[in-house]
């Protein structure tokens, strides 16, 4: 099964697709025809604000050159059709948002294992392409979290890959959150024995069941080092 893990799918200034580092063009060579879409949300009781996004969604992937047969959204007002949406679906778009309530919804959905063994195209988008890994790392994200006994950093995704994701790090990389930098105070000491891989946007996971190539500018963050990967227009082999 192809996925396609992203910081952001979408264009800065238009309504469309980033073309940028390929993506577009590798997105086509895994779908044509008519495409029967499902965006699944990432807080599944704010319909108005998933609407929004799903309708964009797919809006920009029309104005990139995709057509589709069909296009739903499954939040809680569907939910108890998940599997046949999932399963009627060639392309899964999960949203981004926030992390650990994206992360509930689809163990409520049981969405791993409806996953399991289907030929889909999917498509991550920032909360989404973290939830793909197998362990997922949130950094911490509102006040208090930081410093939280109870937050939790680590849990279990989709296990679409073992790769733990950072999106838009180009606009992340220098917060602070009560008073540490979210990531020389925070994420560099959470990286010790494990791997983060910081995304900008504009650069995508590919990968499928034989090999991942990181497309686009991208750091490795581990052992409390961050190290440059790759740079735009430049393919990082993983696997």
């Amino acid at each position: 099964m192809p996925y396609f893990l992203t910081s952001s799918p979408l264009h800065p200034d238009r309504d469309e697709l980033n073309p940028a580092n390929n993506f577009v063009t590798n997105l086509k060579k895994y779908l044509n025809g008519e495409i029967a879409g499902l965006f699944i949300c990432s807080d599944p009781d704010s319909y108005e604000m998933t609407d929004k996004y799903s309708a964009s969604m797919r809006d920009s992937f029309v104005n990139s050159g995709f057509s589709f047969a069909s296009f739903h959204t499954l939040d809680n007002r569907n939910k108890g059709q998940a599997k046949d949406l999932v399963a009627n679906s060639d392309l899964i778009i999960l949203a981004g948002g926030y992390p650990p309530l994206q992360n509930s919804f689809f163990n409520d959905i049981d969405l791993k294992n409806l996953l399991s063994n289907q030929d889909k195209v999917v498509v991550g988008f920032s909360a989404g392409s973290m939830n793909s890994a197998e362990v997922v790392y949130a950094q911490p994200e509102f006040e208090g979290e930081a410093t939280s006994k109870d937050y939790q950093r680590f849990y279990l995704g989709l296990a679409l890959t073992k790769v733990m994701i950072l999106p838009h790090y180009q606009d992340v990389k220098d917060e602070v959150l009560e008073g540490m930098k979210l990531f020389e105070d925070i994420t560099y000491p959470d990286s010790f024995g494990r791997k983060f891989y910081a995304f900008n946007d504009g650069t995508y996971l590919l990968g499928d069941d034989n090999s991942e190539e990181i497309y686009g500018q991208s750091y490795l963050i581990s052992e409390g080092v961050i190290s440059q990967l790759s740079s735009d227009d430049e393919i990082y082999q993983l696997s």
